[in-house]
């Protein structure tokens, strides 16, 4: 039977509660081009800095409202608390197809940002091209309404899963986060090069900003550089650090210099 918008967003507001606890490990997001740290994004991790699979593993049917929108809110509120530079992003994921009432679906992120004095130009939420859309007409009505509160929105693993360029064309995100997989060894890859040089070509036509992730060897960050990238993520950066922002590495030959956040 297909819920009314109404029945399902009372059951974003009062359904199982979750039997298990989460919090949030931060990655840097760097700006290399200006030198700076961006942002970081939120990823779910186990109290104990267990795997976001084995979170997600155990979200159901009947929680997924509910995990949905507290993973959204403790993303804001340890950030909140982490942050000091009032520039620096915040990313969140968000599940789509956990989203049935946009402007309803998004209250308790409204009211976590305002608790924590959190602009909402700082926010952005990633949707993933992984999670194959019940309805792509409502995934545009999310997005527009996120926009609308001015939050930033991406399309996260761009390049990987479904329909990508489609995506790209249908929502027009404001940034797309290019998917590791098309990023690994690109510096020995022509191939890749080419594929992945066009993608920032037309991003940059669409007035798209791009996000390389996964980036984990220098060689990997000079090409991609050289291709017009200049906002990274990865392993050659930081690793993710449990409720607290790790320091940036492997930026040494770089220039210009990123400042270092512990």
């Amino acid at each position: 039977m297909v819920m009314s918008d109404r029945a399902i967003c009372q059951g974003c507001r009062n359904g199982a509660e979750l039997d298990f606890a989460f919090t949030m490990a931060f990655q840097p997001i760097v700006d290399l081009k200006q030198g700076r740290i961006w942002g970081y994004e939120a990823l779910v991790r186990g109290p104990g800095g267990e795997s976001a699979a084995s979170i997600l593993d155990r979200v159901t049917p009947e929680t997924i409202y509910r995990f949905d929108q507290a993973a959204r809110v403790k993303a804001i509120e340890l950030a909140g608390r982490l942050f000091v530079d009032d520039r620096t992003k915040l990313s969140i994921n968000f599940m789509p197809n956990a989203v049935y009432e946009p402007a309803a679906c998004i209250r308790a992120s409204l009211e976590a940002a305002r608790r924590c004095g959190f602009a909402h130009d700082r926010i952005m939420f990633e949707f993933t091209e992984n999670e194959k859309f019940r309805d792509i007409a409502h995934v545009q009505r999310i997005v527009t309404e996120y926009r609308k509160q001015g939050f930033l929105t991406a399309l996260d693993d761009f390049g990987a899963g479904f329909a990508g360029m489609n995506l790209l064309a249908n929502f027009r995100p404001d940034l797309i986060k290019i998917d590791m997989e098309l990023l690994r060894g690109i510096d020995a890859d022509r191939g890749r090069q080419i594929i992945v040089g066009g993608i920032i070509s037309i991003a940059r036509a669409l007035d798209v900003a791009v996000i390389a992730e996964g980036v984990e060897s220098k060689e990997e960050c000079e090409t991609l550089r050289e291709l017009g990238a200049h906002l990274f993520q990865g392993y050659h950066f930081a690793k993710p650090r449990l409720e607290g922002l790790p320091k940036v590495a492997g930026i040494e030959a770089q220039e210009p210099r990123l400042v270092l956040v512990s």
